[in-house]
Formats: C-alpha cells, structure tokens, sequence
C-alpha cells in the first residue's frame, strides 16, 4: 500500500464521506475486513478519486448514477450525503435519477429518488 496515495484518500473520504463516517468504519473493522477499508480508502478514495481529471462534484454525480443502476441503496444513501458536500445541488441529483430511470429502469429511478428524499432529511436533521 502506498502511503501517500492512502493518506491522500483518507483526506477526499473524509471531506467527501463526513470524518465521523471514515472514523466509525475504521473503528469496527476488525482482521477480517480491515484489508477492505484499506482497499477502499487507497483505491477508490486515493488513486480514483485523488486524481485531477474530475471534479469531485462530477464524480459524485457519476457515482450516483451507477451506484443507482448497481442496486446499492446502502452506498447510496451515503453518496447522496457526500453528493451534497460536494457541491451537488437536489435539483441535479433529481436529473441523475431521471436519467438513472430511463437507462436502467423505472424501479431503480423510484428507489434512488425515495432513497435521496431520506439522506436530505437526514442530512437536515443533523443541520
């Protein structure tokens, strides 16, 4: 693992993610899933995300969309949150959702809008 690239990722899921968030899932892994946030952190977060072609809002936007057609109302709800960190506004996440519904399917477009609609009263509850 390269610690730059690692640490440089730490810092974007931070900022991205919330450091409550980051700090928490370090905090309960354990041997067996460790490797895992060490993955995500370094891969995604550092080589992917760390990289300079996107902005983070775009690619909150991009991740969106495809954690939408991959089913994942876990990941999504938490992308969502860090979406709106990013600058995100609701009016665009309700486009990527329209969009979600037309290429993946009408389903997938309703669950991603209920799932937005919970992670912004979330998001305003905690202020």
């Amino acid at each position: 693992m390269s610690k730059e690239v690692f640490d440089r990722g730490l810092e974007i899921r931070k900022k991205v993610l919330g450091a409550e968030f980051v700090e928490k899932a370090f905090a309960a892994a354990d041997d067996f899933n460790m490797p895992m946030q060490e993955l995500t952190t370094e891969y995604c977060w550092g080589a992917c995300w760390g990289r300079e072609g996107l902005s983070h809002k775009t690619r909150s936007m991009l991740n969106l969309a495809m954690i939408s057609c991959l089913n994942r109302p876990h990941e999504l709800k938490m992308h969502v949150k860090g979406a709106l960190k990013n600058g995100v506004t609701k009016d665009e996440i309700r486009e990527v959702f329209m969009q979600v519904a037309i290429y993946a399917g009408i389903p997938a477009g309703v669950d991603s809008f209920r799932i937005a609609r919970e992670a912004f009263a979330e998001v305003e509850k905690a202020g």
